[in-house]
């Protein structure tokens, strides 16, 4: 975590493993205190949304997890969670509209003025990340060749080496 937080200037995600509120809290105090970027992951069960309510008095973010449908997303901002994180591939894979959820979400957000921003999870292919921006996501998280594939067109790849003949002549 330590290593990755002085890579990135930004929030960086560390996970808590008990099931008890209690545990969740001493895991994530404990995973807080180690950088200012860390942002504790938390499920989206009972006794972590209990844990999610007393961490954001201590002003300790979290980032609500293994998130499926809208109302659990609206616990979460109610508890105080920074980010709620929808699983949308997850859904789409098994037959539901991933995006459906963030929709809802983005309402129910706006509904209520909720600060705790989307961050859509679990992302494989650039046209979910199209998709997520689209429907109001804050964020994504996605594997390198993801992000790599953003940046890749044909026609720009064409239109550059065109340029570069154009500026040799």
């Amino acid at each position: 975590v330590l290593e990755i937080c002085s890579i990135c200037d930004g929030p960086i995600s560390a996970e808590t493993v008990s099931l008890d509120a209690d545990g969740i809290i001493r895991e994530a105090r404990e995973l807080a205190a180690r950088h200012p970027h860390v942002v504790v992951k938390v499920p989206i069960m009972k006794e972590g949304i209990k844990a999610v309510k007393l961490l954001a008095e201590e002003g300790i973010r979290t980032n609500v997890t293994v998130t499926f449908q809208p109302l659990q997303a609206m616990l979460a901002a109610k508890a105080g969670a920074y980010f709620i994180s929808p699983f949308v591939d997850r859904l789409n894979r098994i037959g539901e509209d991933g995006f459906d959820v963030v929709r809802k979400i983005r309402q129910i957000y706006s509904n209520y003025a909720f600060s705790t921003q989307i961050l859509v999870a679990s992302v494989r292919s650039p046209l979910t990340v199209l998709q997520a921006a689209l429907e109001g996501a804050d964020c994504c998280t996605m594997p390198f060749e993801v992000l790599e594939m953003l940046f890749k067109h044909p026609l720009t790849d064409q239109g550059i080496d065109i340029f570069l003949k154009d500026a040799a002549k």
